[in-house]
């Protein structure tokens, strides 16, 4: 399985909000602090509000930060609701499913079962989990940024 960079920034934000959890971040630090684009960053963002992950503080001193503890918010959680395709493989997609061999081929029934292996995985490990070593990673954002993507 392979998660889209939308969903790989998501969990960046995540960690970002979460390490930096004493202060609003703007879009602004977070791109900066990562290296790629603010319209990218604003996209996430705004999905990530959108399912209630984050928190949005508009005016001049706004920005965003965790809607609640890491602890509470689970990495499966995130994954599902910013992935927009599970379906690995056209079978799994009942809306694509153009496959001739679908109801008796193994092969559907095992790339399911991989992928909700991958899941239960995930929902083991809360956003608290990835920010552990919390002082290593605030080091590594407030070090000099990189090049922007």
């Amino acid at each position: 399985m392979r998660l889209t960079l939308h969903t790989d920034y998501a969990i960046r934000t995540l960690i970002y909000l979460a390490v930096n959890e004493d202060r609003l971040a703007t879009i602004s630090d977070i791109s900066d602090s990562y290296g790629i684009s603010k319209n990218h960053m604003m996209k996430v963002a705004q999905e990530l509000v959108h399912h209630g992950f984050v928190v949005s503080e508009r005016g001049r001193n706004g920005g965003l930060r965790l809607s609640r503890d890491a602890s509470d918010i689970n990495l499966a959680d995130v994954v599902e609701k910013m992935e927009t395709d599970f379906g690995l493989v056209a079978c799994l997609d009942p809306s694509r499913n153009n496959c001739r061999i679908t109801g008796v081929c193994g092969a559907q029934h095992a790339i399911f079962e991989a992928m909700e292996a991958f899941l239960a995985v995930l929902r083991k490990y809360s956003l608290q989990d990835s920010i552990l070593n919390k002082d290593n990673l605030r080091h590594v954002f407030y070090a000099e940024s990189p090049a922007v993507e």
